[in-house]
């Protein structure tokens, strides 16, 4: 039998949109039901200690037997890849010579400093790398990617709920180069492959035309505080109307009478859309700590940052028309005080109260209406 070909487990992490994400069906309840879950979300593999519940798996998904506690079966040409404690079944590279159409790992149960050591040996030189993490510190699986850099071999790490895979997959900016979890009902392979998308799409942002100004009056603007330092060039997209965004610039920015706040953007009028993940729009009013927004450069590059604080505040507020090319019109609402911002071509820092008709600013123009923050196709006149 000639060799499988390898299907390359760092895919993913070249392409930057996505982690590894194996199911853990052993033992499940409602387990066909999960498992068409699984195969529907596409998750990269379905881990099994038998190999019958591998043998009728499409070849979309990596097949991957892991016999803890188990005798290793003679025939192994059903599994991609065969996670082994070699204290129980021997060495991977060794297993791997016997059976040179499957590839091997080494499961390591990490308790202690001897057991990290292991960790770090195995993540280094190993293909693959299943890890468990009997302590509730991040701290040695810190230490593991760290040991880990620059390896040719993956890293998969055992989570016992969603909440603990995002943790897992932002660790030390890196996270593990995957997450193993076992579903506690069906909804959580949904989760976890969400939980997989460590970084967003682009977006395509225009350059608008400055049509009119108008001082409006008194309202209720929100500073968004988030946990995250923005860029000089960054910011997030608010607009009141859903079909058009202006991009509010973070004040990272020197101010005469007060120190700079690169966490928070001024964002506006408290019913203005901003995007978050998956496209989603958020009023700036129901934002909250723990909320996540989508911050924007001048590029169109993106990122997701939690909110740690909302501010809502009643201050005069400055009306602002902008006009795309193709003739769509973007209204932004800000606080009317010359230290709010938004950017430019280029980066330029523009002082909302300063704009006038023929300035250009950078937005973007959302091809979908939305219902409660969805996108969806269907007529709404906004106004």
């Amino acid at each position: 039998m000639s060799p499988r070909p390898r299907r390359s487990s760092s895919t993913a992490q070249r392409q930057g949109t996505m982690k590894l994400t194996w199911l853990d069906i052993r033992g499940a309840s409602a387990a066909q039901a999960v498992l068409e879950e699984a195969l529907h979300q596409r998750l990269d593999g379905v881990v099994s200690d038998t190999l019958a519940d591998l043998g009728n798996l499409p070849p979309t998904v990596r097949k991957i037997l892991f016999p803890q506690g188990k005798a290793l079966p003679d025939d192994l040409t059903v599994a991609d890849v065969v996670i082994v404690d070699p204290r129980e079944h021997g060495a991977p590279a060794e297993l791997a010579q016997a059976h040179p159409g499957v590839e091997f790992g080494r499961f390591v149960e990490i308790v202690d400093a001897a057991t990290l050591e292991d960790a770090c040996q195995s993540a280094r030189t190993e293909r693959w790398s299943l890890l468990l993490f009997r302590d509730p510190t991040k701290i040695p699986l810190e230490i593991v990617i760290a040991a880990a850099a620059g390896a040719e071999g993956s890293t998969i790490t055992i989570a016992q709920d969603v909440a603990e895979a995002e943790i897992v997959f932002g660790v030390l900016e890196h996270g593990s180069d995957g997450v193993m979890m076992a579903p506690g009902a069906v909804g959580d392979a949904t989760a976890l492959k969400q939980a997989a998308a460590t970084e967003t799409s682009p977006l395509d942002l225009v350059e608008l035309t400055v049509i009119a100004t108008e001082h409006v009056g008194m309202g209720e603007r929100a500073c968004v505080d988030t946990c995250s330092h923005f860029r000089e060039d960054e910011g997030i997209l608010v607009g009141s109307h859903s079909k058009g965004m202006i991009l509010c610039v973070s004040e990272t920015h020197p101010l005469p009478y007060m120190p700079t706040r690169p966490f928070r953007v001024n964002a506006g009028a408290i019913h203005s859309y901003t995007l978050s993940r998956d496209g989603r729009t958020h009023y700036l009013s129901e934002l909250k700590s723990g909320s996540k927004v989508m911050a924007v450069d001048v590029k169109g590059q993106t990122r997701i940052v939690t909110v740690g604080r909302v501010k809502i505040e009643s201050r005069p507020l400055i009306s602002i028309d902008a006009r795309a090319e193709d003739g769509r019109t973007v209204n932004l609402i800000l606080q009317d005080d010359w230290h709010v911002r938004v950017l430019g071509p280029g980066g330029a820092v523009l002082n909302s109260t300063e704009l006038k008709p023929g300035d250009r600013v950078l937005g973007h123009l959302p091809a979908e209406d939305r219902h409660v923050g969805y996108p969806i196709n269907e007529f709404c006149l906004e106004k």
